[in-house]
């Protein structure tokens, strides 16, 4: 490991203008700095590297290099160009030609409304040595797997996002009913008595739970619904309901992917929505190859729409 610890480097940028000019008063003006400043820092130089660098011209006028000095000239304009170019380059990303693995933490929700679209374009955004996995947003220790460098992207509602994340938000969300098509209740829009009379399935994340956000609501107003079953997954209730009489409250852009078989409904009380964020630890921040995921995210948001009224 190449150790610059007791190195200034603004003296090597110092040592190259006096190089150049074999000049202390030049060099100090190229450099934008005091005659005696600029001396101080050939002293520097010389205790640094055990020799004179420049000495006095025998016709008595100006400085002459000495060999090591002639030694160090070309390798050391070399350094400091590669330097300069390190420092400036502005870091960039090719999807199609770089390496690289994502690791995106998705609700089972947003992993369907935005991720399958993500993986039905792949091929055509990204090429063979960038991959992408889809691991389960489990809430506890989120955080901590961001802090290790083990997950890239929070796809979630505001719920999941810790705090220590940055966040942009995709898109506000809202509920909607929805029964298969050919229910026996028909496709009239949905009364509050409709609702409330028909078993429903409901999803709760953190498993087993009959309540819900929508109960909550009907509470509000003094009704209740009647729960017929509960399942921890958002995927699993458009197949539940093709095959029972059950309806269900579920996010407008996930259920709309089942609108071949399911009717959608608007819900006949008003009730609150969420918003989907995608989150990123800060170090992530200006990261090209994080940048294009974002925004190549983002691009995957459908338009809303479908509910019948």
């Amino acid at each position: 490991m190449t150790d610059l610890s007791g190195i200034d480097l603004n003296l090597l940028v110092s040592l190259d203008a006096l190089l150049a000019e074999s000049n202390v008063t030049r060099a100090a003006a190229r450099l934008n700095l005091s005659q005696p400043a600029v001396s101080a820092q050939l002293a520097r130089l010389r205790q640094l590297f055990g020799d004179p660098l420049l000495i006095p011209a025998a016709n008595g006028r100006g400085m002459t290099r000495t060999a090591r000095a002639l030694e160090l000239m070309e390798p050391l304009q070399s350094a400091l160009r590669t330097l300069e170019t390190v420092v400036r380059r502005q870091p960039v990303f090719d999807p199609l030609a770089d390496t690289r693995r994502f690791v995106v933490a998705a609700s089972d929700q947003s992993a369907v409304v935005l991720g399958l679209p993500l993986m039905e374009n792949w091929p055509r955004l990204a090429g063979p040595q960038v991959q992408l996995a889809f691991v389960s947003a489990e809430l506890a220790g989120l955080a901590e797997r961001f802090e290790q460098g083990e997950l890239d992207l929070l796809l979630g509602s505001e719920r999941m996002l810790p705090p220590t994340l940055k966040a942009r938000r995709l898109y506000e969300e809202r509920f909607v009913a929805a029964q298969r098509k050919g229910h026996p209740r028909g496709t009239a829009p949905y009364t509050l008595d409709d609702y409330c009379a028909f078993g429903h399935v409901l999803v709760s994340t953190s498993g087993g739970s009959f309540f819900g956000f929508m109960d909550e609501h009907l509470e509000a107003l003094g009704r209740a619904r009647r729960v017929a079953l509960s399942v921890q997954h958002f995927t699993l209730v458009p197949d539940v309901l093709a095959r029972t009489d059950y309806i269900a409250t579920l996010p407008e852009r996930l259920i709309a992917r089942y609108q071949d078989r399911l009717d959608l409904f608007e819900l006949p009380f008003d009730a609150r929505g969420f918003t989907m964020l995608a989150g990123w630890h800060p170090r992530s921040q200006n990261d090209p190859a994080h940048v294009w995921l974002r925004e190549t995210v983002a691009a995957m948001v459908p338009v809303a729409g479908g509910a019948q009224t």
